[in-house]
């Protein structure tokens, strides 16, 4: 018989995720709050779950793939999280590292092992399992986990639990930064007469390269499409969780901090729904 896992968290990301575990061969029982949500499992082979309970009830591995900690926290101290001893848990949500590490030893108490997995790629890569997946936890732990996640993505080990949380977390704060200067000297250059194909030519072959240079202005922002598939809020906060981390830890971070100030006046000023990339219209109305 399939080994049994539960998906909790249907959604953009989780949905696509979930089917491919589906086709893989895997017995996915899946939960969410939208009742479309579970019907698309349904559709694509997986069996939707009434309750929290029915998902997590006979399932080895439960994949959690929700929006913060504190829904994180709050759904495995639900009463009607019952998880047998031995079962693991496995976050690919967007989490704080120094909660994960927190909430890894409580669940321990009860028998159950968390690990952190959270991902990078969006939601085209979760359709086609090209994600790229941070794990933190025990090494026999991971290794537990390791070919349910190699479905969905390629894993490298980030360290302990909450190591895959916490570089998750930093690096978006450093897409977020290159893509909001890129986007400056975007714009700046626009205003003296360069054509910004010819810029991001030049980019490309010098120091100036990145992922904004090489993917997201020329796919998403030149053509106006903006669908990326990852919102500007998400950004902003992964970026929250990672300038908090390092004021925890006492590491310096007056640029982070900048770069999430602006952000956050980009949020303000566009549309709950906006993609991080229509950064750049909040930049040009000025």
């Amino acid at each position: 018989m399939p080994e049994t896992v539960a998906f909790i968290g249907l959604g953009n990301m989780g949905g696509p995720m979930s089917a491919r575990l589906v086709r893989a061969g895997y017995r996915v029982v899946g939960f969410d709050v939208a009742a479309q949500a579970r019907q698309a499992l349904a559709d694509a082979g997986g069996t939707a779950a009434p309750d929290l309970a029915g998902a997590v009830r006979a399932a080895s591995v439960i994949v959690l793939m929700l929006p913060n900690s504190a829904v994180v926290e709050a759904t495995v101290r639900d009463p009607r999280f019952v998880a047998a001893p031995g079962t693991i848990v496995v976050d690919m949500s967007s989490s704080e590292p120094l909660r994960t590490r927190a909430l890894a030893v409580e669940l321990a108490q009860r028998g159950v092992t968390l690990v952190d997995a959270p991902v990078s790629g969006g939601v085209s890569r979760a359709r086609s399992g090209e994600l790229t997946i941070m794990t933190g936890g025990e090494p026999a732990d991971l290794g537990r986990v390791e070919p349910v996640l190699a479905h969905l993505g390629t894993t490298t080990r980030a360290g302990a639990v909450g190591s895959g949380h916490a570089v998750k977390a930093l690096n978006n704060l450093l897409s977020a930064t290159h893509l909001l200067v890129t986007c400056e000297a975007m714009v700046a250059g626009e205003r003296f007469g360069l054509d910004p194909r010819t810029m991001l030519s030049i980019f490309n072959s010098s120091s100036g390269r990145s992922g904004s240079t090489e993917n997201k202005w020329p796919n998403y922002i030149l053509p106006g499409t903006y669908d990326s598939g990852f919102g500007l809020r998400l950004m902003l906060k992964d970026m929250r969780i990672a300038t908090g981390l390092a004021d925890q830890v006492g590491a310096p971070d007056p640029l982070g901090h900048a770069a999430t100030d602006l952000w956050t006046q980009a949020a303000e000023a566009l549309e709950d729904s906006a993609d991080h990339t229509e950064i750049v219209t909040w930049l040009r109305k000025d």
